[in-house]
């Protein structure tokens, strides 16, 4: 029982950083793997931004796919 209070707390830190993670591409090259690109500061029409490249670029993904 001594070891509960120590426990939860692991718990809950495991599952705060957990839920911050995230699928979207976070650098260039990741983006480029998810067949991407870079764009600077907004996308081309069948393009929409799915995550960030570097400051003012995101990541553009096809709309349909």
């Amino acid at each position: 029982m001594r070891i509960l209070y120590l426990l939860f707390p692991l718990l809950l830190l495991l599952a705060h950083s957990a839920a911050g993670s995230s699928l979207e591409p976070r650098d260039k090259k990741q983006c480029e793997r998810e067949n991407g690109y870079c764009g600077f500061l907004n996308c081309k029409f069948p393009f929409v931004i799915k995550g960030k490249c570097s400051r003012f670029f995101y990541c553009c993904k096809n709309l349909w796919g």
